[in-house]
């Protein structure tokens, strides 16, 4: 059955019956053995449930990591006890008195750029890649390991040009895998094996005690950054697109900045993400057996949820835009961004962003070739998208 539908209506969830031609594998940035995976800030006892889970199905050559992984989860384990006896009390009574502001988009839709963008207003506060590694004990070690441990990080992200650095803003759906909440991202682990928490991408068919497990995470890391902070967060994470109606009931006025992109680039560039993120991060040597239908069943599962959700929270608290548009005209499109969710002026913000922008002038963004079979089989699967935000098939 095709999924396209007609403009603005919701796409229809199913498997693709895909038959992808086997593309070239691309070139992945660097990624030094002795930089951090995500797997190292998680505790002990999550990381021993994720290889039970799996059967151990580690590959020979991704052993050293695992054993590394085995003596850094218990110390993780120690160190969350400390940071709770530290500061417990002080996290528990953090009122998050400002509504997040959470910027939500497929992969590759150019949320990073945006958030990196908005970063720029200080009146916001991002959480830093060291804190979404290490959110159980980044209050005892951040000044540690992001002042004197740069060196651990390779100069970029292994699937484009962007800069990686300890005090980046980063993903909260990192600091959710390492919490234990049920997440996609625990697929890189295990890329040979079914994706889990698919569920999660659009909040269909999930299970209460894992939706009371993420939730609980999402508070927990939401109050860490705010006692840390003590400004309006700024969030950002693509899986989020198919969660705005749980995140709404967790945070009441939570705000929302859909950003959208050509579906050509979208597929392209996430098979990319995935197949780098695999390479560097799993303990399976990754085969990619079925990756394009995995990508194409990510999209419409997601916008399945965000379309359903969507129509049953105000209106004034989502606003969409085009990346492409973002990129030709930054300043103009985040003007009516603030505007529209009746942000604070963005005026004293404006020096800081055009620095910004202007040192961004020059970053070259990854080339991608789609042959016509490609083209064909997301026209076909992503129609709705293309039909939804005004994108020529």
């Amino acid at each position: 059955m095709n999924s396209t539908t007609n403009s603005g209506s919701s796409p229809e969830a199913k498997k693709p019956d895909t038959k992808v031609t086997k593309r070239k594998q691309p070139k992945i940035h660097s990624y030094p053995f002795w930089s951090p995976r995500f797997w190292h800030g998680m505790r002990a006892g999550d990381w021993w449930k994720l290889c039970i889970k799996h059967g151990f199905r580690i590959h020979p050559i991704r052993w050293p990591m695992a054993v590394l992984l085995g003596m850094i989860t218990p110390v993780n384990s120690i160190l969350r006890l400390w940071q709770r006896a530290q500061y417990g009390s002080r996290i528990d009574r953090t009122r998050i008195e400002e509504p997040p502001v959470f910027i939500i988009g497929h992969w590759r839709s150019g949320t990073t750029f945006l958030h990196e963008v908005m970063h720029q207003d200080e009146r916001f506060y991002s959480p830093t890649t060291y804190q979404c590694f290490a959110p159980h004990h980044f209050l005892l070690t951040e000044w540690l390991i992001a002042g004197y441990g740069g060196w651990l990080m390779p100069r970029q992200r292994p699937m484009d040009n962007m800069a990686t650095g300890w005090e980046r803003p980063q993903e909260d759906e990192f600091a959710l895998l390492t919490l234990g909440a049920p997440t996609p991202y625990l697929r890189c682990a295990f890329p040979n094996d079914p994706p889990p928490a698919v569920e999660f991408l659009d909040m269909e068919g999930v299970d209460p005690a894992d939706e009371k497990k993420f939730s609980e995470a999402m508070i927990e890391f939401s109050k860490l950054i705010t006692f840390r902070s003590q400004k309006q967060l700024l969030l950002k994470s693509p899986p989020h697109t198919g969660r705005i109606e749980l995140l709404s009931k967790l945070f009441p006025g939570a705000r929302f900045i859909h950003i959208v992109r050509n579906p050509y680039s979208l597929f392209s560039s996430t098979v990319r993400l995935w197949q780098s993120l695999d390479a560097v991060q799993s303990l399976q040597m990754p085969k990619h057996k079925g990756l394009e239908e995995f990508v194409l069943m990510c999209l419409t599962r997601m916008y399945q949820g965000y379309e359903k959700q969507r129509a049953k929270i105000d209106p004034a608290m989502i606003v969409e835009v085009k990346y492409e548009d973002l990129v030709k005209s930054p300043m103009t499109e985040l003007e009516r961004i603030y505007g529209a969710l009746k942000l604070p002026s963005i005026e004293g913000a404006k020096p800081k962003i055009e620095k910004f922008l202007t040192e961004q002038k020059d970053y070259q963004t990854n080339k991608h070739e789609l042959d016509e079979e490609s083209r064909k089989l997301v026209r076909e699967h992503w129609g709705f998208y293309f039909d939804k935000y005004g994108y020529e098939k």
